[in-house]
Formats: C-alpha cells, sequence, structure tokens
C-alpha cells in the first residue's frame, strides 16, 4: 500500500445508493457501518448521499480526497469488489455502471469545470446480485461488506486516514 505524502486537511467519505432496492444501497449501508464500527479522523466528513446529486456539490467542493462507496455493475460476478482511483474514475463514470453516476458525473464535471474538484477520488463499488425492491441485502452481498469495508479503509489510510476500530465501553 502506498501513502500519500500531501497531508489531506479535507476529505468526504459519501455514501451512495437507494436502500429500498436491496443492494443497490450498500454504499449508504457500507458508510453506516464504518461510522458504526470505527473511529473517524477528523479530517473526514461521512456522508450518506442517497440518490442525491446536485445537492452535494457544495460538499464536495476543494477536496483533498473523496472516496465513493457505491453499487457498481462492472460485468463481474455479483458481490465483487471494485476500487478504482484518480486517472481510472473518469472512465467509470464514462461506462454508466451505477444509477446515481449521471448525477455523480454531472456533480464531479461541475467541479472540475470551476476548478474546485477533489484532487484524489476513489470509488469503492460493489456489483449487486439483485436490485429487486427490498430493503434487505442480498446474501451475496451482505457476505461481501467485510471487504467492501476493509477496501475504504485500506484507500482511507493510503491517505493518512486511519480508522482503528471503536473501542468498547466497559459496562
Amino acid at each position: 500500500m502506498r501513502t500519500i505524502d500531501t497531508p489531506i486537511r479535507r476529505a468526504v467519505l459519501l455514501g451512495v445508493g437507494n436502500i429500498l432496492l436491496t443492494d443497490e444501497g450498500v454504499g449508504v449501508r457500507l458508510v453506516e457501518q464504518l461510522q458504526a464500527e470505527y473511529e473517524i479522523p477528523d479530517a473526514l466528513t461521512v456522508l450518506d448521499g442517497g440518490t442525491a446529486a446536485m445537492e452535494l456539490l457544495e460538499d464536495l467542493e476543494n477536496l483533498d480526497l473523496l472516496v465513493i462507496a457505491d453499487c457498481v455493475r462492472v460485468g463481474k460476478p455479483p458481490a465483487s469488489v471494485v476500487v478504482l482511483k484518480d486517472d481510472e474514475v473518469p472512465a467509470f463514470f464514462r461506462a454508466r455502471i451505477s444509477p446515481h453516476q449521471v448525477g455523480l458525473s454531472d456533480v464531479l464535471a461541475t467541479l472540475e469545470i470551476t476548478e474546485r474538484a477533489p484532487r484524489h477520488v476513489v470509488v469503492v463499488g460493489v456489483q449487486p446480485f439483485d436490485i429487486s425492491t427490498s430493503m434487505e441485502q442480498s446474501a451475496p452481498v451482505r457476505a461481501a461488506m467485510p471487504t467492501a469495508l476493509q477496501a475504504i479503509r485500506d484507500a482511507l489510510a493510503e491517505y493518512g486516514l486511519h480508522t482503528p476500530p471503536k473501542v468498547a465501553e466497559a459496562a
């Protein structure tokens, strides 16, 4: 794992997805789990973006790092975890492999045009198994959650943002 030399002063972990559509809400579920189980460094803001798009513009301006957790369709087996970084991300958005990408693509394009784009962008995605109407994740995606969560933690750590497990308080 490489470590970035430039300090990260302002970062956002953005979970996107529709939790009403089985595996489509995996990004939101991942950021919820990270917040529940791990310490969040001061430089990191965790956002549940749901299915929002341009409403997030102000929150994503001038970041040192943007990590996006989402459901992605990349032609891999269900529950595959995919990590894309920096130059790989624009190609990801051209392929439109998530329903949120139109909105996120517009947001990132607007940030580029206004010269307020994040310095670094990482996408951690999970290939869905099922996107029918249900608030329950499919078994394959539920089983991939620890791997996806670790991929998020690894991406953050690569930029100096460590997320140690929360210490349980004694009763």
